[in-house]
């Protein structure tokens, strides 16, 4: 069964187009990312999903059921946002309960849902406390567990891991991946970092001024991608664009070439002057520029590699990506 089916949505303030045609389908179980740079439309579809904000045209159907008049609280859905949003003057136990309070769920019913959210969420240990006992981890966790215990047709993360650091941002992703494994439940999560959408999606939803660009697995858009904006945006570091005429080719076209795909060679066609390097241990970064065009490559391993210094790069023939002046893939 389909649980969300987008069909020809569109969405205007007034006489701006913030969504223009918009078709999706998500399955029942499935994950998928919306993803695409600041502006994009991403947030206000997931607004336009849980019906904070009404549709200009078009039919949302969730479960197969048309949503376009139903108010959130009847759609069926639970949405997880970028601030927690946790009543203060709450502990852990009544934040999560709240919501199931007001459904009108019997103590029972509550007690149950309560406790199997603390453990899939490790927050047994906390769930007396208030939120300006916890860390921010853990805050997002139990708006998380807020969520699960509603126990909804469909979960929406609108940027959900944003305020956390570099560790927790990781630990979190992990857990969400987790959940949704544990709970095979539809989930839609909107960001603009390609790293979540890659490490978490099933289905990639890649937007720009508010289209959709490509829809695909992660990797099939990765190896695939539909035009340049797509293979610009996923991937990290981003892919190379060079004018093909800089190595005699085809005059008008750009060539496309993954970092990972560019190695340091005495012999190379690619001659460039190494900028920067960054040493990550694992791997080495060396940006270079070559005729006003900046270029990175990622190398496996330790290389020592100096700013300033000239060198030559080879690439994998058969990696590489061909677009014309207006950025759709030729090859």
């Amino acid at each position: 069964m389909t649980a969300l089916t987008l069909t020809n949505v569109n969405k205007s303030f007034g006489t701006v187009e913030v969504l223009k045609d918009i078709n999706i389908e998500v399955e029942d179980g499935e994950f998928v990312v919306f993803v695409g740079p600041s502006g994009c439309g991403k947030s206000t579809l997931l607004r336009v999903i849980a019906g904070l904000e009404d549709v200009t045209s078009g039919e949302v159907r969730i479960g197969g059921e048309l949503m376009n008049l139903t108010p959130p609280s009847k759609r069926g859905i639970a949405m997880v946002f970028q601030s927690y949003a946790l009543y203060p003057h709450l502990n852990v136990r009544k934040n999560m309960s709240l919501a199931l309070k007001q459904e009108g769920q019997s103590k029972q019913v509550i007690e149950q849902r309560v406790a199997k959210a603390s453990k899939m969420l490790n927050l047994e240990p906390y769930i007396d406390r208030f939120p300006s006992e916890l860390s921010g981890g853990q805050r997002q966790r139990v708006a998380i567990g807020r969520a699960i215990v509603r126990e909804p047709k469909l979960f929406l993360f609108d940027e959900p891991l944003s305020n956390l650091d570099a560790a927790l941002r990781m630990n979190t992703r992990l857990e969400i991946a987790n959940l949704h494994q544990q709970l095979d439940a539809s989930m839609i999560y909107v960001t603009h970092d390609q790293t979540e959408a890659m490490t978490l999606a099933d289905k990639i939803v890649v937007l720009r001024d508010g289209h959709v660009e490509q829809v695909g697995s992660p990797m099939e858009l990765y190896n695939n991608p539909a035009n340049q904006f797509v293979a610009g945006f996923l991937g990290a570091p981003s892919m190379n664009f060079i004018p093909a005429s800089l190595i005699g080719d085809s005059a008008g076209t750009t060539l496309g070439i993954r970092p990972e795909d560019l190695y340091l060679t005495d012999d190379g066609p690619l001659t460039a002057n190494v900028t920067h390097v960054e040493h990550l241990g694992g791997d080495t970064n060396v940006i270079a520029m070559m005729q006003n065009h900046q270029i990175t490559a990622r190398l496996f391993g330790q290389h020592q590699v100096n700013a300033g210094e000239p060198v030559r790069f080879g690439y994998t023939q058969d990696r590489t990506y061909r677009f014309d002046p207006q950025g759709a893939r030729l090859i």
